[in-house]
């Protein structure tokens, strides 16, 4: 897996912002693979973002963030486990991402449009 040898103290080494932003940029790039054909490479994107989220949950203190990221890391979590691909679904969770945190709000008009 991409990102399985990326440890907690390296990841630490970015802001919030920036773990927030590449999460997203992960979850950006695989809205591509939304045909069932490419149903196994989205399984992977998936898999990568559920490892970043683990990451910055590991490496961040505010209760209120770790919360809510780990809520969000269940939606994707049942993106990753669905039968079929939901590109609704992919990008109304990839929205509520950016939402945490203003910097990366800023991204979805150029994100979702």
């Amino acid at each position: 897996m991409q990102h399985s040898g990326l440890t907690s103290e390296r990841w630490a080494r970015f802001s919030l912002d920036q773990q927030i932003l590449q999460i997203g940029a992960e979850m950006h790039r695989s809205r591509g693979l939304m045909a069932p054909p490419d149903r196994p490479l989205l399984r992977g994107a998936y898999e990568r973002v559920l490892r970043l989220v683990d990451l910055t949950v590991e490496t961040q203190t505010g209760l209120g963030l770790r919360r809510e990221l780990l809520r969000w890391r269940d939606l994707v979590a049942e993106l990753y486990l669905a039968e079929a691909s939901d590109e609704g679904a992919h990008r109304a969770a990839l929205r509520v991402l950016l939402q945490l945190r203003p910097q990366a709000a800023r991204q979805i008009p150029y994100l979702l449009g």
